[in-house]
C-alpha cells in the first residue's frame, strides 16, 4: 500500500501550480479543483472501572492538509489570481481548524466508553479502532460543514472574480500568518 503525499498546512508555504498533479477533468465545470482534508491524531487510554475496561479519547489534534495526487488545474486558466483563491480554501481549512477541534474535544471530555474483547489485547486494539471510528464519524460531520464553507467562499467572490471580497477573505487569512 503505498502512502498519498500531502501538504501540511504551514504559515510559511503557499501552494504552487507545481503543487496541483492531478489530471485536469475536461468535463467539469470547474477550472481548478482542490481537495483538503484532516488529517488527525489522538491518545486513547483505559481504565477498569468495577471490572469492565473503558477507554476514554485525549489530545485530538487536526492538521488541514492539502492532497497534490487529488488537486488539479486546467493549464490554459492557471494564473496567480486563481491560484491565491485556491489558496483560500486551504487556509479557510486552517482557519475554521481550532474550532473544530475544541468541538470534537468537547464530546469526548470526561467520556468513557466500554471495550470489546475477550482478553487485555483484543481490547486494546478494540479500543484504538472504535476511538477512532467516534472521531471519523465527527470528522465527517465537519467536512460537510467545511464544504458549505467552501461553497459560500466561491460564490461570495465568484472564484475570485468579485476583487472586494476576495479581499476581505485575504485580509481574514492574512491573519493566520500574523
Amino acid at each position: 500500500m503505498s502512502q498519498i503525499n500531502t501538504i501540511s498546512w504551514r504559515k510559511d508555504y503557499f501552494l504552487n501550480w507545481n503543487d496541483f498533479q492531478a489530471e485536469s477533468n475536461t468535463s467539469a465545470f470547474e477550472d481548478v479543483h482542490s481537495t483538503i482534508k484532516f488529517r488527525y491524531t489522538w491518545t486513547v487510554n483505559s481504565e477498569n472501572i468495577d471490572n469492565q475496561i473503558n477507554f476514554f479519547i485525549e489530545n485530538i489534534v487536526l492538521i488541514a492538509e492539502f492532497y497534490p495526487s487529488l488537486s488539479w488545474v486546467r493549464s490554459s486558466e492557471a494564473t496567480q489570481k486563481l491560484l491565491k483563491h485556491e489558496q483560500g480554501h486551504f487556509d479557510l481549512v486552517e482557519v475554521n481548524r481550532n474550532q473544530i477541534t475544541l468541538q470534537i474535544q468537547t464530546l469526548f471530555v470526561n467520556k468513557k466508553f466500554p471495550t470489546r474483547g475477550q482478553n487485555q489485547e483484543q481490547q486494546k486494539q478494540f479500543a484504538r479502532k472504535d476511538s477512532g471510528l467516534l472521531i471519523a464519524n465527527q470528522i465527517e460531520k465537519w467536512e460537510q460543514y467545511i464544504m458549505k464553507k467552501h461553497e459560500e467562499y466561491d460564490a461570495q467572490t465568484n472564484y475570485g472574480q468579485i476583487y472586494e471580497k476576495q479581499q476581505e477573505y485575504d485580509n481574514l487569512f492574512d491573519k493566520l500568518r500574523g
